[in-house]
């Protein structure tokens, strides 16, 4: 279950992941990264739907969570699509959905029933290629047929029970060193795709599982998404996957049934991207760039008077401080009361500025509208 690494390249790459990942999490505020969280989110659904065909909007993912949904019947089914898949990721990244070993059968049917549950009847359908019947996609169970996907046969289903409880014992990172458990992600995520546990959603649920395990084992984090890594190269992705189900190549090509170096090659492909992502997240995040991002777009959009002046320094404060309390509005913008909340209320609105509550102090928030202004290529597909 897991490949060679004779050269340690895959032990080396993790080591990296892990050191880069830490730097990340501590280059920001919390407050700042529960606004980055929610972009990240809406990133991650993006692109792990981008690799599945399935084209949703940024505006149009914002729209769904704000329970705004397109006539067109077709984007409205994308658009709940995709809230359900925020959905399932939030409650990953708040502990809701939490377990000790991610690699737990009962935790993977358990992503696929959140995701999959109280989808449109329609996207809880699959159609067999080589009969046409029907098959009805039950959220959280696993599949009770043969499948067929692309070249790729599956596990037969009644084997499934034993391929389980192998990857669970396998890949159980409270069984595994901390640079194990990172190889562990890459492995296993090759591994779940090949076994196909459901009828659909493999693909999704797999990279909601990578992002859980990463979380579990406190090198992920909720301010970068593999998935995003992973479009930008999906023909390298479904390439390598498909390579990963090879029958071993001789006697020299590892012990199991599948070859261990196509496993080797994914691993290395997944960290790869991995790092990349981190990386790229680190770059955009970088606070005094960020910053001057958000006064370049400040200071176009008071000169187009879609933004009052002033607008810019409540919005630094943010960033910078994390917060801002209600109350020192007129202090920071030098306005006189009055004039200070009618600046902070028109940021509210325009959802540059959030809060729990109407008398709770506000951080700063990264809307869709905004996303290609502050964060460059955020979504580009290559």
């Amino acid at each position: 279950m897991f490949p060679d690494d004779p050269n340690e390249v895959l032990a080396d790459l993790s080591a990296e992941l892990l050191s880069k990942s830490a730097y990340l999490s501590g280059s920001m505020r919390p407050q700042t990264q529960q606004s980055v969280s929610e972009l990240v989110r809406t990133m991650n659904c993006y692109y792990s739907n981008l690799i599945e065909g399935h084209r949703t909007t940024p505006r149009e993912i914002d729209a769904a969570l704000q329970d705004s949904y397109s006539d067109d019947p077709k984007k409205k089914d994308l658009q709940i699509e995709a809230r359900h898949h925020i959905s399932t990721q939030k409650k990953i990244d708040s502990g809701e959905l939490s377990t000790d070993n991610p690699a737990g059968g009962d935790y993977i049917t358990g992503l696929h029933y959140d995701f999959c549950n109280g989808m449109p009847n329609n996207m809880l359908v699959i159609t067999n290629p080589d009969t046409g019947k029907k098959i009805d996609v039950v959220p959280g169970q696993v599949h009770d047929g043969e499948v067929k996907v692309g070249h790729h046969l599956p596990p037969e289903y009644t084997d499934i029970e034993y391929y389980m409880e192998l990857f669970e014992a396998s890949y159980n990172p409270t069984t595994l060193s901390k640079i194990k458990s990172i190889i562990a992600v890459a492995a296993s995520h090759h591994r779940l795709v090949w076994i196909h546990p459901f009828y659909d959603g493999n693909g999704r649920v797999a990279r909601l599982f990578s992002h859980a395990y990463f979380l579990k084992i406190g090198v992920g984090s909720s301010l970068w998404s593999v998935s995003r890594g992973l479009a930008r190269t999906r023909d390298d992705y479904k390439r390598k996957l498909a390579a990963a189900d090879d029958t071993r190549h001789g006697d020299t090509d590892g012990r199991g049934a599948l070859s261990d170096k196509q496993l080797f090659e994914f691993c290395r492909y997944f960290l790869e991207r991995a790092i990349d992502q981190v990386e790229y997240m680190t770059t955009i995040l970088d606070p005094k760039m960020l910053e001057q991002r958000i006064l370049a777009y400040c200071s176009y959009e008071i000169s187009a008077g879609n933004l009052p002046k002033k607008s810019e320094l409540l919005l630094r404060t943010a960033l910078t401080n994390g917060e801002v309390k209600r109350g020192e509005a007129a202090q920071i913008t030098g306005y006189q009361e009055r004039r200070a909340r009618e600046v902070l209320s028109t940021l509210i609105n325009k959802n540059l500025l959030v809060s729990a509550g109407p008398k709770q102090p506000v951080r700063l928030s990264f809307p869709s509208h905004v996303a290609d202004r502050w964060f460059p290529k955020l979504y580009s597909p290559e």
